[in-house]
């Protein structure tokens, strides 16, 4: 652990900062730890001396001194403060770590101190004091100060950007106004090297963001280069250009990174500093030419942006900056993105490309990178561009959906459903439709593998968001769900998503991630940091020892030689080395080729390997590529200081093209060398690598301790950032999730649903004569009105019977039975997906945590949705836990249901919310348009959710993309210190920046043949001196997405097979160890010009059972095509393999000496079907490019193709081939359509060779092994029945032990019947009765089962029982005939024991005086005072005037009543009925507001206080005009004058003139607008006036009389329709009416809800008076922190406040009464802590708020406690003297007291008058006297507290004077000394408190200090 607390004199002052109080240097960090971290006082043990306040600063102790004094204790003084920010080191960096590494050594037993927290939150607690929360403790801000800033500049960019970033002083730092020019230059220097740092982007993003909102940027700067000018010191003067240069640098960083929101700003200080840079020129300052330049450069860019601002197309900070091109000029490769574009998606321009040039040299290396950038970007964009060219043309046709295409898959009807948080950042859970993929089998297809491109688009790619896959499981890939990671542009368009947005996602197959890294790498790397230019770039053919040997390398061979194995002679044999050293560049000097175990091409290309700086190894199969690899590496590691020059060391890079194959080769590494390795890839398989993998290494203990400070700092400050917005983002995610997953309850749209709606919905459809019946059921008014309710239910049933759905799902069963016991094949898309993931990236859910996340999900369901599409259907909808058989559906009709509701949710028609709005009663709608209104209610409730959680997504994004940041300076560090870095391809790319650091002098790539020239390249730093390249471009070659850029462009060509076409020297392996001579035979010289054998393959042992070693069965059998995938299968060929298999299993060998090959991944899933796990586990089936550098003895191979078009496929490649026939070592069987082949000329010449040998037909045959003249042929999979078990058609007739006869045919294996188990009938005679066994042969015989009559000697009853049982063991079954103690009979059968707890149900009466059945035997529980729950109903009237709903033992026999459960249904304020449970006092409204204007209408919910609307008022005509604001009342008189518009039916209109228009015409509609309401509507020149809110008219004169006229009644409400009592809201005529009351309404609710300023004291005072609860806190802890959290929340309302302090009361009570206990005499304890259990129980229940009924529950039994533990302590008291009728009178009180009912105010007064008597008699001092005479007494005296004592028999005596003890004496009544000498009491005596109260004697340390302090204090 770093020392972070310097001596205070080590730090002084600095005099140019104090005027700004204590910077970084002044305050001890000690004084602010403490501060900031209080828990951490005890773990310092002696802080707290007297006189001392604990925070003060003093250093009692020498630091050292001190931290010894701890690690003696064994605590870590440092515990509890190490996570802070505040402690950054000021030291120089010598000194620092001098301090580090001593107080490592001392803490270095501590254990896991420095453990870097999981994902988990045991594990994130751990870094916090105890009690700590970080989200809620205030963070005392550290300041930065110019010594601790002046320390970073001599630190790391990376360092310096982290701390800055991780610090909360930087934001106070920048808004300080004024800032010394001193203190600013040192600022600009320091953020300048922040933002130098390469690696830390999303730091340096975080740094400059607060820089650019920060008074530093806007005032301090201009300011202090304005006065650059008025500087009249030349020494200053001069130094300000580099100042310049800062700030300039600084600028161009703001205006890269944010061009939209810093342009102002910079513009006005970029416009300042010519000004200043002329004036320093004029006064003879020198500038550089290079500041000017950059001046100009950042001046450039600034005037294209303003243009652009002006322009309005500079909205957003993700504008690109992009330099203009001449005409004429290719776009530069460095500026190009990644991601294709809008112009590349939608014109087909094809891109600029030049050819991989394979046959001579490159221009330039600029041509070099720019031909292998645009033609790696090329391979992914193509198939994309090409495909959604496509795509676009073909969209108007009908079968879009059923037609493929080549480079692209689509998906249609995609959401995006909700985010996830990973710990890569956030990701999003997307939902594509699997209707049109149901035929893709998941687990093999290469669909949506991780890393693959997704592009998505709502508007046919107008605009479109790019994603990668980030996660892929197959069971949700099933259900159409995949997660996507979005790109960073994409990413500002997710906001405005909504999950109802459907996209269709198109997909390109190349693994884009890699693409990617590489392409960036490519984008990155400058041309002169490229090595080996000459070699690679210019094809220079001389290739140069390695830069480390110029100076002469001497290496030992020995640890080459030497083997644990090797004998004493062959050690002597190497005796002729006589220097253990030799010099490597002298081969004379090197050991020979034996004593290294190498062969003559094996030494050459060791010795070619270590001597030149590019070594390329060709090492044809079986020749020991890797064997050699090893070598070369054993060799380098053991002569480390020959290439480790320097002070740094630097890592062996070892890079493979798959984790098999870098397992292999680390695995040999750590074999022949313990050394420390660092693995860098996908999963491994290998148990010794796990050690050493990334995760692994970074959760070392010793790493963690070895981390550096600010590391750990800035990775505890972004996890707790990011832990804290996981929370808040995870709950809505899930609510936006449950969306999907069926019908919402219809409560949580009510805020979404209009009031109308609302009460339509809810009061169901009256008309229907059937609704009546299912009102009773509690189900889903929703679900009903969807038409999934209970009574859709009672409709006929699918034909569909119960018989046809058992059937169709036990085949479904038997499948997956089936499914499961089929051998595991490593499935293609598992391989590349393994190839693809870093370990280190890989997405580990654990199952329980998984389980756990399913299980909120399952829950939150429940509460949410009325119906679920998962296992839960209609039968569990709300109210129906326990549906009834009648309600019961067959499964058929709840699937038919659940598919209903599946296609209705993901259809994309809504309703508009116009149309919604003509809508009066939704019980009218068809069912189409009740799903269309019910989207929209939905939509609106998932847009507002999404709303709420979008800044949480921004905030764990930034603190993600941060944290892996951090995690890549801590791998870097973990590189650093390894010997070798093996990397996958994958991984090499994805950590190139890391690489680039590591800096590896050498860099050995294994398979490289296999590698992309680009990929190489990346691989590749400035730093490596020696490459070597191992691999064999005749086997596989680099695999290009576009095959037109592989064969025309080359892009095909690795740097491996390019450097060897232009002839760079390279090695060939010419001796295989491998296959036997027969099979090489294929491969030389068709392939292998020259290839030799080893003398190894020629002593192999012939395949067993069959006349060949290597053999081809020839066929004509046609393949097939897969439907998904572009793949083939050929099933004839599948059976015969797997039979052929087979037969090779019995020829006794090992599953795992036999590997199936195949060429397509179609014939992977039809070879698996055939392959049950019973027979063929351990046999290894894979496809052939997946098993390059493997082996095995015996490969079956199936070709595949065989079609009528003799299309052999990539069976014509010769590398493809080449891999095929040279995996197996004894024995290779090849299955395939030879007539097809032969068009290939390889294939050809192979064919050719196999029929010279007669290894070619269309039969194999099979020989016999016990019967070696018999011969069998086979060409399919049916002639093997011939040869059943291996051996041939005739039986085995061999005699068994048994003496049967072996049943088998000829059988090779097993030929000693060890295993054979015979079948036939066993027939042994097993009892004396001559009963025979009933088992089969190899069974062991059992004793006699044959059940015969016999008498059971205990009981005489007769029994059939087993032969070979005995009497006296056989239970009797007849039923027991005894009676049991309570009367009645035994329910046991007579063998075994009676009962000991009879069941028979008896009546009983309870306790409580109810009666109720209970089992007889659990009579005695009642008898015993034993807990039986009473089930009788309470039926208590409550105060509301409803029953109570309980039961008697719910509502604890009377005293705790249940809520009410009633409806409210009380009219509010807000004319709204109110929805709640009958309470007492009515929650605020938690409808949507209605009040609404012609302008807006409010949002908020109706309890809420609404905004004013503050538009002008638009109540005018042409005779009037209103000119006030909307909210305010009009100042226009209402017009009378008649409307003058005509009607659509043409007769004039009924209105007034600028009021709308009535609907209703007096000639049309003449009963409806004449009918008599007020009296004058049948007059003729009668005007009405029409309802807005409900369209009920109305004769003006008597609607403005009615809209005007005060109501007599006190309530404030809304004017309703005089017809239909709807509120009135919306009418400009009546605005001054209707606002007037909505005012009066605001000001009601204003007071329900509490203002903020009241809100907030009744918090802090409510926090104040919780604090002073100090019984409260020692009692019950759990509550008090309960309610100091709850008080701690923001947005807290009224009624919540009053819940708190309601709980506080009571909860101090009930503390009150814990403590009085220890009083009580303790056998009556128990009884009284069970009474306060139950208050306890009751009053921790949660509720919303405390009803009145439930105060005055609480408060009668908390009384009654009170009585109770008052007369107890009284009675222990004056125990011994409560007898005769005092105890009596004791007895009745308690008989009240104790009882189980209610405690009534006539049992309280009843109790009171009784206690009164009781308190002279039974005093509750213990005194033996009354409280008043202990007053008085007291008072007589007149002394102050402390002066009473007693002695040890506990007899009352006061001392005067001070109080202290001067003198002995001995006790009036009992003798025994008292008093003392010295103001020392004996110790005897104790201080009386029970007289006065005191806590400490007048005389004592404790009383004159606080005398001391109160004398103080009054001076004070």
């Amino acid at each position: 652990m770093e020392d972070r607390r310097p001596c205070p004199e080590a730090r002084p002052r600095n005099p140019h900062i104090n005027h700004r109080g204590p910077m970084d240097g002044e305050l001890p960090p000690r004084a602010r730890n403490q501060a900031n971290n209080p828990p951490a006082n005890a773990l310092r043990g002696g802080a707290n001396q007297p006189g001392r306040h604990p925070r003060a600063n003093n250093h009692p102790v020498p630091y050292r001194q001190r931290e010894e004094r701890f690690r003696a204790m064994g605590r870590n003084p440092h515990q509890g403060r190490r996570n802070h920010e505040e402690h950054t080191n000021d030291e120089p960096r010598g000194q620092r770590h001098g301090q580090e590494n001593d107080t490592r050594q001392r803490n270095g037993n501590q254990e896991g101190r420095n453990r870097r927290p999981q994902w988990s939150d045991e594990n994130f607690q751990q870094w916090r004091a105890p009690h700590q929360n970080p989200a809620k403790q205030p963070q005392q801000v550290k300041k930065l100060g110019y010594k601790f800033l002046e320390s970073l500049l001599q630190k790391d960019p990376s360092e310096v950007v982290i701390t800055l970033a991780t610090s909360s002083g930087l934001k106070e730092l920048l808004s300080q106004p004024g800032i010394k020019s001193n203190f600013l230059e040192l600022i600009c220097q320091v953020l300048r090297k922040a933002c130098s740092s390469k690696m830390d982007r999303q730091s340096v993003l975080h740094v400059l963001g607060i820089l650019k909102n920060s008074t530093f940027l806007k005032f301090c700067l201009p300011s202090y280069v304005v006065g650059m000018t008025t500087e009249p010191t030349p020494d200053i003067r001069n130094q300000y250009p580099e100042h310049i240069s800062n700030i300039i640098s600084l600028l161009q960083d703001l205006v890269s990174v944010f061009p939209a929101s810093s342009v102002q700003e910079t513009s006005m200080l970029i416009s300042l500093l010519p000004a200043s840079l002329n004036a320093l020129r004029a006064s003879g300052v020198n500038i550089e030419e290079e500041t000017e330049k950059n001046l100009e450069k950042v001046q450039t860019i600034i005037e294209h942006l303003q243009e652009k601002r002006r322009e309005g197309t500079l909205r957003v900070d993700t504008y690109t900056l992009v330099q203009p091109e001449s005409e004429d000029q290719v776009e530069s490769y460095r500026t190009m993105p990644i991601y294709p574009t809008y112009n590349e998606v939608h014109l087909d321009e094809r891109p600029f490309l030049r050819p991989n040039i394979i046959s001579g040299k490159y221009d330039s290396t600029a041509v070099y990178l720019d031909t292998h950038f645009r033609l790696l970007r090329e391979d992914f964009v193509r198939p994309l561009r090409e495909g959604i060219l496509e795509l676009l043309q073909s969209f108007e046709d009908q079968g879009l959906r059923k037609r493929k295409f080549d480079d692209i898959r689509i998906y249609f009807d995609t959401r995006i459903i909700t985010p996830i948080c990973s710990s890569s950042g956030i990701v999003y859970k997307v939902q594509f439709d699997t209707k049109p993929l149901k035929f893709v089998r998941w687990q093999n297809s290469k669909r949506l593998l991780y890393g693959s491109l997704v592009c998505m688009s709502k508007d046919n790619f107008e605009t479109f968001l790019f994603a990668t896959v980030s996660n892929r499981e197959q069971e949700d890939l099933c259900q159409g769900i995949v997660q996507l990671c979005f790109n960073e542009q994409s990413q500002q368009l997710l906001a405005e998503v909504q999950p109802s947005d459907s996209f269709l996602m198109v997909e390109t197959t190349a693994y884009f991630e890699a693409y990617r890294h590489v392409l960036e790498g490519l984008q990155e790397i400058q041309e002169e940091d490229i090595p080996f230019q000459r070699n690679i770039v210019e094809c220079d053919s001389h290739v140069k020892e390695p830069r480390y040997l110029i100076m002469g390398g001497r290496y030992d061979f020995t640890p080459l030689i030497k083997n644990p194995s090797a004998t004493g002679e062959f050690l002597r044999n190497t005796e002729h080395l006589r220097h253990t050293r030799v010099n490597v560049l002298d081969p004379s000097q090197w050991p020979s080729k034996e004593a290294l175990k190498l062969d003559d091409s094996q030494m050459e290309a060791l010795q070619f390997a270590l001597t030149r700086e590019l070594a390329i190894i060709q090492g044809p199969p079986g020749t020991g590529k890797t064997y050699v690899g090893l070598k070369i590496v054993q060799a380098l590691l053991t002569n480390e200081p020959v290439w480790q020059i320097g002070l740094q060391k630097f890592p062996i890079l070892v890079v493979c093209y798959t984790n098999h194959a870098l397992d292999q080769f680390l695995e040999g590494i750590y074999k022949c060398q313990k050394t420390s390795i660092v693995r860098v890839g996908g999963r491994s398989n290998s148990e010794i690598l796990k050690q050493f993998t990334l995760r692994e290494l970074r959760n070392k203990r010793e790493f963690r301790r070895n981390l550096p400070m600010h590391l750990r700092r800035a990775y505890m400050s972004i996890v707790t950032q990011m832990k804290e917005s996981e929370q808040e983002l995870h709950e809505g995610a899930q609510t936006l999730e449950c969306t999907t997953r069926g019908v919402l309850r219809e409560q949580h749209l009510e805020k979404y649903i209009s009031p109308q709606h609302w009460k339509s919905l809810m009061n169901g459809p009256i008309q229907d004569s059937e609704w009546v019946c299912f009102q009773g059921w509690k189900q889903s008014m929703m679900l009903e009105w969807l038409g999934l309710g209970v009574g859709s239910f009672t409709q006929s049933v699918a034909s569909a019977g119960p018989e046809n759905t058992a059937q169709a799902e036990g085949e479904e069963e038997e499948e997956r039975e089936e499914e499961g016991s089929l051998i595991e094949i490593a499935e293609e898309a598992d391989l590349i997906q393994a190839d693809r993931v870093i370990e280190e990236e890989e997405v580990v859910r654990p199952r329980r945590r998984k389980k756990e996340e399913n299980g909120a999900v399952q829950e939150l369901a429940k509460a949410l949705l009325a119906m679920r599409l998962d296992n839960y259907g209609p039968g569990t909808a709300a109210g129906q836990e326990q549906p009834l058989e009648e309600w019961e559906t067959q499964r058929s009709q709840k699937k038919k249901m659940k598919k209903k509701v599946k296609v209705e949710l993901r259809k994309l028609n809504t309703m508009t919310e116009a149309e919604a709005n003509e809508i009066q009663d939704v019980w009218q709608l068809d069912l189409n348009s009740r799903w269309q209104l019910y989207r929209l209610w939905l939509q609106m409730y998932q847009a507002d959710t999404r709303r709420k959680i979008l800044s949480y997504e921004q905030q764990y994004r930034t603190s993600a993309e941060r944290l892996a940041e951090l995690r890549l300076q801590e791998d870097l560090h973990i590189l650093k210190d390894a010997q070798v870095v093996g990397m996958t391809t994958t991984g090499a790319a994805k950590y190139r920046q890391i690489l680039q650091k590591v800096e590896p002098r050498i860099v050995i790539v294994e398979e490289a043949a296999e590698v992309l020239e680009a990929h190489t390249i990346t691989t590749l730093s400035k730093a490596c001196q020696h490459l070597i390249l191992i691999g064999d471009h005749q086997q596989l070659r680099p695999s290009a997405n576009v095959y037109d850029l592989a064969k025309n462009f080359n892009l095909e060509v690795s740097l491996f097979e390019r450097l060897v076409k232009v002839n760079i020297p390279f090695v060939r392996l010419n001796y295989q160890h491998r296959m036997r001579p027969e099979i090489a035979r294929l491969l030389t010289p068709n392939i292998y010009q020259h290839l030799e054998n080893h003398p190894s393959v020629l002593e192999y042992e012939k395949i067993k059972g069959v006349s060949s070693n290597l053999f081809f069965v020839e066929h004509n059998f046609p393949e097939q095509e897969i439907q998904e995938g572009k793949s083939h299968q050929n099933q004839h060929e599948a059976r015969f393999v797997v039979e052929l298999c087979k037969y090779f299993l019995c020829q006794e060998y090992l599953p795992s000496q036999i590997t199936i090959l195949t060429t397509y991944t179609g014939q992977l899933f039809c070879l698996r079907k055939l392959m049950p796990a019973k027979t063929f586990a351990g046999v290894r089936v894979h496809v052939v490019d997946k098993y390059q550098g493997e082996e095995n003895d015996i490969i079956l191979l199936s070709l595949v193709r065989s079609n009528q078009e003799g299309k052999v496929g990539f069976l014509q490649i010769s590398n493809r081939i080449c891999v095929a026939l040279s995996r197996a070592k004894k024995g290779m069987y090849c299955i395939g359509n030879t007539r097809m082949l032969a068009k290939v000329p390889l294939w050809s010449k192979i064919i050719h060779t196999l029929r010279e040998n007669n290894q070619i037909g269309q039969t194999l045959r099979l020989c016999c092994q016990n019967h070696p003249d018999t011969h069998t042929l086979v060409s399919k999979a049916s002639d093997f029945q011939k040869v059943p078990e291996g051996g041939c058609s005739l039986p085995c007739e061999s005699r068994l032990g048994c003496g049967h006869v072996c049943t088998r045919a000829c059988h090779p294996y097993d030929s000693s019947h060890k295993e054979f188990q015979c079948m036939k009938p066993c027939q042994k005679v097993i009892c004396q009765d001559g009963h025979r066994c009933p088992l089969v042969c190899f069974q062991e015989c059992q004793p006699c089962q044959v059940k015969v009559p016999k008498i059971i000697l205990r009981c005489g009853h007769k029994q059939m029982v087993p032969c070979s049982m005995l009497e006296s063991d056989f239970c009797c079954q007849e039923p027991c005939p005894k009676v049991l103690k309570c009367g009645h009979r035994c329910s046991h059968p007579c063998g075994e024991d009676c009962v000991r707890l009879c069941s028979e149900m008896v009546t009983v009466k309870l306790k409580c005086g109810h009666s109720q059945q209970v089992k007889c035997g659990n009579v005695e529980d009642v008898m015993y005072d034993l807990p039986v729950k009473c089930t009788t109903k309470c039926g208590t009237v409550l105060d509301c005037g409803h029953p109570c709903s309980g039961s008697c033992h719910s509502c604890f026999e009377g005293r705790f009543h249940e809520h009410c459960q009633q409806p409210c249904k009380r009219l509010l304020i807000c004319s709204h009925k109110c929805q709640g449970p009958c309470i007492g006092e009515c929650p605020p409204c938690q409808e949507t507001c209605q009040n609404r204007c012609v302008h807006s209408q409010c949002k908020k919910k109706c309890g809420e206080l609404c905004s004013s609307c503050v538009e002008p008022c638009v109540w005018r005509c042409q005779h009037y005009q209103c000119t006030k604001l909307c909210c305010e009342p009009c100042n226009r008189p209402p017009c009378y004058v008649p409307c003058p518009k005509l009607l659509a039916c043409g007769h004039p209109c009924i209105g007034l003139c600028g009021e709308p228009c009535p609907k209703k015409c007096r000639v049309c509609h003449q009963e409806e607008v004449t009918q008599i309401f007020f009296g004058s509507e049948d007059e003729p020149d009668a005007r009405f006036v029409q309802l807005e809110d409900c369209t009920h008219i109305f004769e003006v004169q008597a609607l403005d009389r009615y809209m005007n006229e005060q109501d007599g009644e006190v309530a404030i409400r809304l004017k309703v329709c005089p017809i239909c009592q709807v509120p009135i809201r919306k009418n400009l005529r009546y605005g001054t009416s209707i606002k007037q009351r909505l005012e009066e309404i605001e000001i009601v609710k204003e007071k329900i809800q509490g203002s903020a300023r009241e809100i907030t004291t009744s918090q802090e005072r409510l926090t104040t008076l919780l604090e002073s609860k100090s019984l409260l806190y020692q009692l019950l802890p759990g509550d008090f922190l309960r309610l100091k959290e709850k008080l701690a929340q923001k947005n807290l309302s009224v009624r919540d406040l009053s819940l708190v302090e309601n709980y506080i009361s009571f909860y101090d009570r009930l503390a009150g009464l814990w403590n009085s206990l220890k009083k009580v005499h303790v056998l009556e304890q128990e009884k009284v802590r069970t009474r306060l259990d139950q208050v306890h129980e009751w009053l921790a229940k949660k509720r919303l708020s405390i009803t009145s009924q439930e105060v005055d529950d609480l408060q009668s039994e908390i009384q009654r406690l009170t009585y109770l533990v008052n007369l107890l302590t009284r009675c222990k008291i004056a125990e011994g003297k409560v007898r005769g009728s005092i105890a009596e009178e004791v007895y009745s009180v308690r008989e009240i007291l104790e009882r189980t009912c209610k405690f009534t105010q006539e049992d309280e007064q009843l109790v009171q008058k009784k206690m009164e008597a009781l308190k002279a008699v039974l005093p509750c001092s213990g005194l033996g006297i009354s409280e008043e005479e202990r007053v008085q007494i007291v008072s007589a005296m007149g002394y102050s507290r402390g002066h009473w004592f007693k002695c040890p028999n506990g007899h009352i005596y006061v001392i005067g004077d001070c109080g202290g003890a001067m003198q002995r004496s001995t006790c009036p009544d009992c003798k025994e000394v008292i008093g003392g000498t010295n103001h020392t009491l004996e110790r005897s005596n104790q201080l009386a408190s029970e007289m006065d109260g005191a806590q400490h004697p007048a005389w004592s340390d404790t009383a004159n200090n606080l005398m001391n302090f109160e004398e103080i204090q009054r001076m004070l």
